[in-house]
């Protein structure tokens, strides 16, 4: 099944690379802030088609369209996102607080075990934070479903804690591995350019280097990025579906 998800949401993300332009547009601008809430809320839009549709099903990407309505998503996304992952970090500030207290081995230990805590905590926290957004996403929005600890557990339990943690552990291990064959690839193509442009002056060489950065960058900026975040949103959603 988690395969199947996977699948699903790798083709998914392909479907418009015009969206995916459009989305690295607003990647681009994402220093200026509002940008990022747009994204989130084309995410959250990402999310809606998944928990409301199934595994390989014909779900077309969402539009780009009614940009408060996405804001406001996105705000939404943004705000569950932190409330969850807050907790392991202040756990991690008060470890780091007493470690620094102790001298020598018992600070050291003190850190370590924080640090254990913290990723334990973190762990809980963070599929606790992705199947909150889902529900609140499920329940129409509704923001007080993103924090119904009771419910959210319920549905953990359904799908079950070890399938969540593997499917996310997956998804990392995908979203890095695809964002560094590409920029891998790409970096290799002109680097064997670069050194046959020594052939003719440092200068040519030189231009080339540069060009495959420029091109890398676009490219991660454009379409791999805005694809990776696309096939996240897709995976968390249909992992919701799996206790429906």
């Amino acid at each position: 099944m988690i395969l199947d998800i996977y699948k699903d949401a790798l083709e998914y993300s392909a479907k418009d690379w015009k969206t995916l332009v459009l989305l690295g547009v607003f990647f681009l601008f994402s220093f200026l802030l509002l940008p990022i809430f747009l994204v989130a809320g084309y995410n959250y839009r990402v999310i809606s088609n998944a928990v409301h549709g199934i595994i390989n099903g014909r779900d077309p990407l969402p539009e780009i369209n009614d940009i408060v309505d996405m804001f406001v998503s996105g705000v939404k996304v943004v705000i569950v996102m932190i409330a969850y992952m807050i907790v392991p970090v202040i756990l991690f500030v008060i470890f780091a607080i007493l470690a620094s207290y102790l001298n020598g081995m018992a600070g050291i230990a003190i850190m370590i075990i924080g640090c254990l805590i913290t990723l334990i905590v973190g762990v809980i926290a963070y599929v606790m934070a992705q199947m909150g957004l889902c529900h609140m996403v499920y329940n129409d929005g509704a923001f007080s479903k993103a924090f119904d600890l009771h419910e959210i557990r319920g549905v953990i339990e359904e799908v079950g804690w070890f399938e969540c943690i593997i499917t996310y552990l997956g998804l990392i291990i995908i979203t890095v591995a695809i964002a560094f064959v590409v920029s891998a690839l790409i970096g290799l193509v002109f680097t064997v350019l670069g050194f046959s442009g020594f052939l003719f002056s440092a200068e040519a060489a030189g231009g080339i280097f540069f060009l495959g950065m420029v091109i890398n960058w676009l490219i991660s900026m454009f379409f791999v990025g805005p694809y990776l975040g696309i096939f996240n949103s897709r995976s968390i959603g249909l992992l919701y579906t799996m206790q429906i």
